[in-house]
């Protein structure tokens, strides 16, 4: 058998058993799945992996105003926080919509919320705590078309558990696109993963994240400009000693709307930053945002995995 027939018996493999593991997980309480979340995360944050030494290459050069020892702890929090988003997701996605929707503890600045003049309404949740209990809150306020990209894996299971509140979920295409458009121009609000680093060239920036290059999407400025929609963040807070949640709304910077496609993304960015600096240890620090390097400039995630080597690297990034 050559490897192309093999490789649908294998995906269906993979995805059954990870069906499984998230049904039993799903079946425990919240504090027991972020005590196991936590556990995981320990486990990466001591044993030498690419996840553990991206984190701390980002960690070092998006604050490089933290010590050493600073950055360290606090790539080993944000493990265990990482840990922890990975476990309850499957509580998330499988237990009943209501149920789900009662960990949210308080919603901060809610009236940002509001739909107003029947604008539709733009929300940004980045990857931060429980983005995907800020999703399900979402569509639970009305109306919502969620930007999403389609899964190898687990494909229907997202798509249904993202739809539980009532969520129509938009393709990452052209017609995806225009189904946001249409959302907005109806008085709907939009969901979209707002720091996730761009395929393509078209459509895309290189705008500082914490003082660093970073390749950034226009579709938010696009559908900004077109719809007259207005912008808000949105993100999740685990809570400590609770197994619940703070919702954060956070109004976009100015200039997210801007023609000059420098200064949207800018802005984006910097309230992305805003919401990562709420909560710095829930951000997901191993996703390598800083992939893609403007021309010339050294690559990010290379080299060994010791911190020594991480911490010598971004000397040289630095400059």
């Amino acid at each position: 058998m050559n490897s192309e027939a093999s490789r649908p018996l294998g995906v269906a493999l993979k995805d059954a058993a990870a069906r499984a593991l998230m049904r039993l997980v799903a079946r425990l309480p919240m504090p027991a799945i972020h005590r196991l979340g936590a556990g995981l995360g320990l486990l990466v944050a001591y044993w030498p992996n690419r996840q553990r030494r991206n984190a701390l290459m980002n960690i070092a050069l998006c604050l490089p105003q933290l010590s050493r020892e600073e950055q360290l702890a606090l790539r080993k929090r944000s493990l265990q926080e990482l840990g922890k988003t990975y476990f309850e997701i499957a509580y998330l996605w499988l237990r009943p919509a209501v149920e789900v929707l009662s960990l949210v503890r308080e919603v901060r600045g809610a009236e940002l919320l509001e739909r107003r003049d029947g604008k539709g309404l733009i929300v940004l949740s980045p990857h931060i705590g429980a983005w995907e209990l800020a999703g399900l809150h979402l569509a639970a306020q009305g109306p919502t078309a969620i930007f999403y990209k389609p899964q190898k894996y687990l494909d229907d299971l997202i798509r249904a558990a993202r739809a539980r509140s009532g969520a129509a979920l938009a393709p990452i295409t052209g017609k995806g696109i225009r189904v946001l458009v249409q959302a907005l121009e109806r008085g709907d609000y939009v969901g979209i993963l707002p720091d996730q680093e761009p395929k393509a060239d078209k459509g895309a920036v290189f705008a500082p994240f914490f003082g660093q290059p970073a390749f950034t999407m226009l579709l938010v400025n696009r559908l900004a400009r077109r719809t007259g929609a207005p912008v808000v963040f949105m993100f999740a807070e685990r809570l400590k000693g609770d197994p619940g949640f703070r919702l954060h709304c956070i109004p976009a910077p100015e200039g997210i709307d801007s023609e000059d496609d420098i200064e949207a993304a800018t802005a984006l960015n910097r309230g992305i930053e805003q919401c990562v600096m709420t909560c710095p240890d829930q951000y997901v620090w191993p996703y390598k945002r800083l992939r893609r390097r403007p021309e010339g400039a050294l690559k990010v995630y290379t080299g060994p995995i010791d911190d020594t080597a991480v911490f010598r690297h971004v000397a040289r990034l630095h400059g």
